[in-house]
């Protein structure tokens, strides 16, 4: 897609009034990248305040044929919110209302640019919370969490977003507007919620969601178990689900990232272990009780060199405030970093582990591991300085090698950040050829003209007709 013409720009604005969207080149830069490593410049930003608004410029950027992307707040890994075709990027920060709170049915309406954590906030002095938690809560959209599908730490025993919506409000490509789930458990026909949630904004645009709210449990147990073997740690994960314990959360740091952690937020992790584990166990008191014991004599068994309760609430939160500040301390190290998310069976974690470790010493470089170990959802974070282009080449390269590797286990190239277009050229070691095609074709089949976030997902010259009507310009080439 060629640039769009100026009266674009005066029809936009008389949707969304002359501060309801931004076009200097200044301004708009700021909407280049997520938190991925690629990047990509939109003609314009636009920041409707109604769903209205929202299928208004959908229909404008039908009219005069402009690719559409939708962003959240940007905290994504894959490339999902980045503009690769330039166009418009529609910005849900301005649609941030909790629309209704109805915890007699255990749910809550939401427009897309809620923050993840502050559902939680809104209903947890009544006893509720909002089960899926990525590491970037406090700054990432449902929205967003939508669109990727995302997971976090407890979504071991809860699962992952998708679990957890209940009805979508939508845009169309063609700018119609449509509602799927109606905010039940439920309902007759194609699972239409599932489809759209984890879709990477590549099908329709979501303007409203209806989620599932939880009651806290009762009893809650935060445990640190403390390695010297990076193995044995490893092979704690596949001994705890042998015991038939399902843990809320199963958290993994190796030493290289614990070292990082404890230096930045002085949470309590061992300095000089290889590795630990964060358990947290949640249920009646009984229960937990009985589970933090068979936990106890698992680390045990896998060769912990200690094993640490926390006392109070404060200690819980300072073990989980290092977890989840664990990325932000990683820039205190580097200036910066390429994170993945491939997944592994629990059985196939210790011997990932072990080929990062010898990808990390074949290329020179530093890798660090955070990951969800409860599920096999590994977080490779491999440094490196930017303005070095050897090193950027070389942090690509070992990401691809470690996804392609996860799939040769069993495994796959994403567990919760998307395929987006880090990951797209990728996809083919996931997928045959005519897997490839149906996902091609049903791409087609809602977006025949590929003008939603189009250059996702499939690999390049595959992607139905997303490359050939949207191809890069030179002033958004990669």
């Amino acid at each position: 897609m060629t640039a769009p013409p100026p009266a674009w720009f005066a029809a936009v604005q008389e949707v969304v009034g002359p501060a309801g969207y931004l076009h200097r080149p200044e301004d708009v830069t700021l909407y280049e990248y997520d938190g991925g490593v690629d990047k990509a410049r939109p003609d314009l930003v636009a920041f409707p305040r109604s769903a209205g608004e929202v299928a208004s410029l959908v229909r404008l950027a039908r009219r005069y044929n402009v690719a559409i992307t939708g962003r959240g707040a940007g905290t994504g890994l894959s490339g999902g919110a980045i503009p690769r075709a330039g166009g418009m990027i529609i910005s849900f920060a301005r649609l941030k209302r909790i629309l209704e709170l109805d915890l007699p049915n255990e749910r809550a309406q939401l427009e897309p640019g809620v923050v993840n954590l502050d559902v939680s906030l809104a209903v947890q002095d009544q006893g509720y919370f909002y089960a899926p938690d990525p590491s970037s809560q406090k700054a990432c959209t449902i929205g967003g969490n939508v669109a990727e599908n995302a997971g976090g730490p407890h979504t071991l025993a809860y699962g992952v977003t998708t679990n957890h919506v209940l009805g979508l409000d939508l845009v169309l490509p063609g700018g119609e507007c449509c509602q799927t789930g109606f905010g039940l458990p439920d309902v007759p026909g194609y699972d239409l919620t599932g489809l759209f949630t984890g879709s990477e904004g590549t099908l329709a645009l979501v303007t409203r969601i209806t989620v599932r709210l939880m009651r806290k449990p009762e009893s809650v147990k935060t445990i640190l178990a403390i390695y010297d073997s990076v193995d044995n740690c490893a092979n704690t994960v596949a001994e705890i689900t042998a015991r038939s314990i399902t843990p809320a959360a199963v958290e993994m740091l190796d030493g290289v990232m614990l070292r990082m952690v404890e230096e930045a937020t002085h949470a309590g992790y061992p300095m000089d272990a290889s590795a630990v584990l964060l358990i947290e166990l949640e249920g009646l008191h009984e229960a937990v009780e009985e589970q933090c014991e068979q936990v106890r004599q698992a680390c045990v068994a896998c060769g912990a060199r200690e094993f640490r309760i926390a006392r109070d609430d404060r200690e819980r939160d300072l073990l989980w405030k290092g977890r989840k500040n664990a990325f932000g301390a990683v820039g205190r190290v580097s200036p910066s970093y390429y994170v993945h998310d491939g997944v592994v069976p629990r059985t196939e974690i210790a011997p990932t582990l072990r080929f990062i470790h010898e990808l990390a010493h074949r290329l020179d470089l530093v890798i660090s591991n955070i990951f969800h170990a409860g599920d096999g959802n590994l977080h490779p974070i491999i440094l490196f300085n930017p303005r070095n282009p050897d090193e950027l080449e070389r942090a690509r390269r070992a990401g691809d090698e470690i996804l392609r590797f996860c799939v040769s286990r069993g495994g796959s190239i994403t567990g919760e950040h998307g395929v987006g277009m880090e990951k797209m050229n990728l996809i083919s070691d996931q997928f045959d050829p005519d897997s490839l095609d149906m996902i091609r074709r049903f791409k087609s089949l809602f977006d025949p003209d590929c003008r939603l976030n189009p250059g996702k997902v499939l690999p390049l010259g595959k992607g139905c007709l997303e490359i050939r009507q949207a191809p890069l310009t030179a002033a958004n080439a990669l």
